[in-house]
């Protein structure tokens, strides 16, 4: 069953990848767990692959190539040696990987509706930042429970990077108390465009994700944002508004710490 799923949401992925397409998009994100979610670690360690033999980037690849996109994995299970990532990867517009993030702050938490969370069973933390440049400009990869350790943010900007990915699958319940406020914190915080593509529905295991997905400028204004619903959220970025709120609100380069 659970490879029928797989499928069927590879599908609905690509459909989407071609409309963006379509639109003129040359840079697109996908989510956090963007080819399966499930709460099952017997099912996660089943649709677990090495990087090379996985199916979903390999078509992702080829997508990338024809299409001429660069493409951003939000993440995937990833098998090397003993250890499994929560992975985000990116592909360039001639279907090479361009860069490679295992994600660093694995989800933990016993929430006040019951819903209990420990990504460590199954997952390895990462232990290194990624960076990877775009025709644009410099991009920062993170994911999803990153979003709460700003200092991890305050580095990529400092190493140069003008936007930072944040693909995500926050729960309901903690998506409608914090997501928002977050995004915008990490964009002001860093003077970077946040773009943030996010898992919205219910899912096996009763588990319910928020959605919203979001860009927001590095003003904290929020240019783009998906209601409750699956879709696309397209929009033109200008890299002179980094360059403009950085000189305005010079903080990246004044911190004195006490």
């Amino acid at each position: 069953m659970h490879k029928i799923v797989y499928k069927k949401i590879f599908y609905l992925r690509k459909k989407k990848i071609y409309y963006a397409s379509k639109k003129g998009a040359k840079l697109i994100l996908l989510p956090e767990n963007c080819f399966l979610i499930s709460e099952n670690t017997k099912k996660l360690i089943e649709n677990t692959y090495s990087e090379i033999m996985h199916p979903g980037i390999n078509e992702i690849k080829k997508i990338a190539k024809n299409k001429k996109l660069f493409i951003i994995i939000g993440s995937v299970n990833i098998k090397e040696k003993r250890n499994i990532y929560n992975r985000s990867i990116l592909i360039d517009n001639k279907g090479n990987i361009k860069g490679r993030y295992n994600k660093i702050h694995l989800f933990s938490a016993n929430l006040p509706n019951k819903e209990f969370y420990d990504e460590k069973k199954v997952f390895t933390p990462g232990k290194k930042l990624c960076l990877a440049n775009l025709p644009w400009g410099k991009i920062g990869m993170t994911i999803c429970y990153d979003l709460r350790f700003p200092n991890l943010y305050r580095k990529l900007a400092k190493k140069g990077a003008f936007f930072i990915s944040i693909p995500s699958s926050f729960t309901k319940f903690t998506g409608k108390l914090h997501w928002h406020t977050l995004l915008k914190a990490r964009a002001i915080e860093t003077g970077c465009y946040i773009f943030a593509p996010a898992q919205f529905g219910s899912h096996p295991g009763k588990k319910k994700t928020f959605g919203h997905s979001l860009i927001v400028d590095p003003w904290g204004k929020i240019i783009k944002e998906a209601k409750n619903n699956q879709t696309v959220i397209i929009s033109e970025i200008n890299t002179k508004t980094v360059e403009v709120f950085r000189k305005s609100i010079p903080s990246i380069n004044l911190e004195n710490f006490l």
